[in-house]
């Protein structure tokens, strides 16, 4: 698990040990260098006070003593030892004066010799026990070190637990919301450093409670728009079910078989809706030839707008308009623009279908003749479900819906203009090569 709270106390912990190690080692050098200095310094002493010395008496009993642990040796002017407190002890026969380190066959000593009225003096002390005594010092300086270490991780980690405990309760009240609970979060109390996690949880929360109350009302349009066709289904079949002679029969029929398809209508309509919705899988997009998809679609609107009398046809077409896209997606936008043109052109008008490029754009555009929409109403006719008053009931009102969420995806701008002979314009703009690419 990765965690916030274990990766600080181990780099704060590790931090302070290094830098703790850093400064005992720096405190112990320096104690070591200091007792060597202070033993040192006896060496001198030593020497200087045995200076007017006979070596009868005192000064022999004192150099006699077992637990006296230096050796002072004593030569005169002409070389010869006059004293010894330790004969048994192995030293060099000649004294350097001043300080002096030398190595025998019994380990190295330390050794300080000065010359006094002819004679000198040289007052010795084993290396090993200057380091026995040297380290015990410096040990005794480290232990402050050995003693808060503990005493600072447990700071440390009582200081990391008191300064995460808002990130705990913040995952705690997220973790205790119901699924529709989902107001924001609220800042108070939230350091600087969450805030924008806060924050965007607030976004994600607001997002997702619009999707579920988009899809809550789609899923009460939709209900509401298959209740009416369904109803008329239902009076269809009950009057086929009565109908006395084979004329009503036929008629009845012929009903019973348009509310079939306007129902069927609706639900691919609603199905093709909710293919364009957040989250749903689709194909990765590819380049789309805009000319293709016009003339595709003129040629499967061609019998019906024939059966009304309309002047369906392409009036411009532009090899060089290609977009990113989904084809079958905007194959879909396009028959939709159609249609709703062939549905509300009246008999003897014209509609034209084109495509072309301008640009960083490429476009789509359907015109007809027909009755077109007040300025006042252009936005709202692109609402689920929305249909004009005087419009026929024939439509589902899903088409320019359709259309809009087949835009969006594709990050195109959807335009509607007066015709130039009057009616509507739908004009649909692309952003074209590297920059329309999603």
């Amino acid at each position: 698990m990765n965690s916030i709270r274990r990766k600080l106390l181990l780099t704060l912990i590790g931090a302070l040990s290094v830098v703790m190690a850093i400064g005992a080692w720096a405190t112990y050098s320096a104690a070591w260098d200091e007792a060597n200095t202070i033993f040192d310094y006896h060496l001198e002493q030593i020497a200087l006070s045995v200076r007017n010395q006979t070596f009868q008496g005192g000064a022999e009993t004192l150099a006699g003593e077992e637990s006296f642990e230096f050796v002072i040796r004593i030569w005169d002017r002409n070389g010869l030892g006059i004293y010894y407190s330790r004969p048994h002890r192995v030293l060099p026969d000649v004294a350097r004066l001043g300080y002096a380190t030398e190595q025998t066959s019994e380990g190295a000593w330390r050794v300080f010799a000065l010359q006094y009225r002819g004679q000198t003096i040289a007052v010795a002390q084993p290396m090993s026990v200057r380091a026995r005594l040297a380290a015990r010092a410096a040990l005794h300086t480290m232990t402050p070190f050995i003693v808060l270490l503990p005493l600072v991780a447990l700071l440390i980690w009582l200081v990391v637990s008191r300064e995460l405990r808002p990130l705990t309760e913040l995952a705690r009240s997220v973790a205790r919301r119901t699924p529709d609970a989902l107001d924001p979060i609220s800042e108070t109390g939230v350091p600087a450093e969450a805030g924008p996690l806060v924050r965007s949880l607030n976004d994600l929360l607001a997002r997702l409670q619009a999707a579920m109350q988009a899809q809550r009302e789609f899923i009460a349009d939709a209900a509401h728009e298959l209740r009416t066709p369904l109803t008329a289904l239902q009076l269809q079949a009950q009057l086929l079910e009565r109908a006395s002679d084979g004329s009503e029969r036929t008629a009845a029929m012929a009903d019973l078989k348009q509310g079939l398809e306007r129902s069927i209508h609706v639900v691919n309509q609603l199905l093709t809706l909710a293919r364009q919705e957040p989250g749903a899988s689709e194909p990765p997009f590819a380049r789309v030839a805009l000319n293709d998809l016009v003339h595709q679609s003129v040629t499967a609107s061609a019998n019906t707008a024939a059966a009304r009398n309309i002047d369906l046809g392409v009036a411009a077409s532009d090899p060089a308009a290609c977009v990113a896209g989904n084809a079958e997606a905007l194959r879909t936008l396009l028959d939709n623009l159609v249609g709703n043109a062939v549905r509300y052109t009246p008999a003897g008008g014209r509609i034209d279908v084109s495509c072309g490029s301008s640009g960083e754009h490429a476009w789509l555009e359907v015109a007809d003749n027909g009755p077109g929409i007040p300025a006042a109403e252009r936005e709202r006719v692109f609402d689920r479900f929305y249909r004009r008053s005087e419009q026929d009931a024939t439509g589902s009102g899903l088409g320019l819906a359709i259309v809009r969420a087949i835009a969006d995806k594709h990050r195109a701008t959807i335009l509607l203009t007066d015709a130039p002979g009057g009616g509507l314009r739908v004009r649909v703009e692309f952003p074209q090569g590297p920059k329309g690419a999603p």
